[in-house]
């Protein structure tokens, strides 16, 4: 959840802000002279929220809008043409979900994979629809951004370690998505006012002001390729993220190598795998019990192999099984699993094997000991192929707990007791290793997380943004289109604008369905 701390500094930074601001424009004599700052500097204040706007980079805009106007008019018609398969498209989309959580919340025991994977789809579907009314214009969309943005609820369905890069993915995925339409507008002689930022709450967005007159005098497939070029530029964002993060190894070759190892990057306080003999930053994990790892995702599927499978056992000889084991009391535990070591012990554990007399046999060993040196077994009969006699002991642990031993040259294996998945929660890993001591081993986990949230919030945005929905592009993209399309078949414009307005209020009813029931989900199951 949020930290209290971080609630009462934003609350109470927003208040002093909107009181400051009561009292200055509330003063005979500081009035003008703080009216006058304000408009200098372009700044308007209202409550939870702060809009700066600026002509400075107009010629930059211009220059853009200007280059190459073949290349510009082939690249906006094709964001065109995306722009609307994507607004037809965002509309099954969003269907499909919806259909989704229904199912899931109708469900008594829905799959854990699904609902991570709703998670994560309502995560993107309200930090886009955040981002979303960043629009082409000053007009209704920074009306969407408050509306929407309400639902998001960082440190719910988002850890507040990675609020800088949710952040900063939003507000770089909002500047390229106002380019498109500041530059698509230049490019169809419609007038650039000037560009501007703006921050809700905490949710940074940004919008360009366009000459409202100018845009309704152009045809409605020049205005399409203004309202279609943020969707496109969000799309195309997106993809360089992709292939960046695709390239990622071979960009960052000279500096890092990969295929050897899963390096450890950071080990949380209460970790089963911090300690003496446990994990440490700058440890290369090779291997988990027999499964090699050469990444991250090797380390991933391991543990998620091992969590599935049952305990793997350990060949030991009879001659050493004998002299290691002692005399001790057998007992069941609750679920009905077997322990016959003092819960005192830090450094046994209870074994269970069968010989050709019995099949359920207890020793209380010591576990390191009869790790080191031995093979993995299943059964017996994979102990077999020495002359020496020799019997395959398993770990009799609880249901759902593993032993698992975890190789990090040069240092001695960690023998880990406990859920595989709460070292995988715990350990943060990288596939990168760095070919020099000075060289920083975050900066690869920093370039890779910071392209994956590019990747879902710009690609969420471009999707939420071309939804015919009121206050976002698609309202615009729609009416636009239906003009383009229907004026021959519907000749009354005011039947144009009614058909308009139904699928809009269809396509709001969907998108806010689809946030309120994805935000219950995540927050009350």
């Amino acid at each position: 959840m949020i930290p209290i701390a971080v609630v009462v500094s934003v609350l109470g930074g927003w208040c002093a802000i909107y009181l400051a601001d009561t009292l200055l424009k509330s003063s005979n004599s500081l009035k003008a002279s703080y009216e006058d700052w304000l408009l200098t500097y372009s700044l308007s204040v209202s409550p939870f929220h702060i809009r700066w706007q600026t002509a400075v980079f107009n010629r930059q805009f211009y220059n853009w809008g200007r280059w190459k106007p073949r290349f510009l008019y082939l690249w906006f018609s094709i964001g065109m043409v995306f722009g609307i398969v994507a607004m037809f498209g965002s509309v099954i989309l969003l269907g499909k979900t919806l259909m989704q959580t229904l199912t899931q919340m109708l469900t008594e025991a829905p799959k854990a994979q699904n609902d991570r994977m709703l998670q994560v789809v309502v995560s993107i579907l309200s930090s886009a629809a955040e981002a979303a009314s960043s629009s082409h214009c000053s007009m209704a969309n920074e009306q969407g951004q408050q509306e929407l943005s309400r639902r998001k609820v960082p440190g719910v369905n988002l850890p507040v370690s990675q609020l800088t890069y949710f952040f900063s993915a939003i507000l770089i995925s909002g500047v390229i998505h106002e380019v498109g339409h500041g530059v698509a507008a230049i490019r169809e002689q419609v007038r650039f006012n000037g560009f501007g930022i703006f921050i809700f709450i905490v949710y940074p967005g940004a919008f360009v002001d366009l000459f409202t007159t100018h845009l309704q005098l152009i045809s409605p497939v020049q205005q399409l390729r203004i309202f279609c070029a943020g969707v496109w530029h969000n799309f195309v964002l997106g993809v360089a993220s992709f292939i960046v993060l695709l390239l990622l190894p071979a960009i960052l070759f000279p500096f890092y190598y990969t295929g050897v190892g899963a390096l450890v990057t950071e080990v949380a306080e209460d970790s089963p795998a911090n300690g003496p003999r446990g994990l440490f930053v700058g440890d290369l994990v090779t291997n988990l019990q027999d499964c090699p790892v050469y990444s991250v995702e090797d380390w991933n599927s391991c543990l998620e192999d091992i969590s599935e499978k049952s305990q793997v056992g350990y060949c030991l000889s009879a001659a050493t099984l004998q002299q290691l084991s002692f005399p001790a009391r057998v007992y069941r535990r609750l679920d009905g699993t077997v322990e016959c070591c003092s819960n005192n012990s830090l450094t046994d554990i209870c074994f269970s094997y069968s010989n050709n007399l019995d099949s359920h046999l207890y020793a209380c060993l010591p576990a390191r000991k009869v790790i080191e040196a031995s093979k993995v077994c299943r059964t017996n009969m994979d102990c077999q192929k020495d002359s020496v006699p020799s019997f395959c002991v398993t770990p009799s642990l609880e249901n759902q707990t593993r032993l698992i031993r975890v190789k990090h040259p040069p240092h001695i294996d960690m023998l880990y007791v406990g859920h595989p998945m709460h070292l995988q929660y715990t350990v943060s890993l990288s596939s990168f290793v760095p070919r020099q001591n000075f060289l920083s081993i975050d900066l690869p986990v920093v370039i890779e997380t910071f392209c994956k949230y590019l990747i879902s919030l710009s690609g969420a945005l471009a999707v939420i943004n071309a939804v015919p929905c009121f206050a976002l592009d698609g309202q615009w993209i729609l009416n636009s289109f239906l003009e383009a399309t229907l004026s021959s078949l519907i000749v009354e414009k005011q039947n144009r604008e009614l058909v308009g307005f139904l699928i809009l209020l269809a396509g709001s009813a969907l998108l806010a369905a689809n946030v309120a029931l994805g935000l219950w989900m995540v927050t009350a199951r």
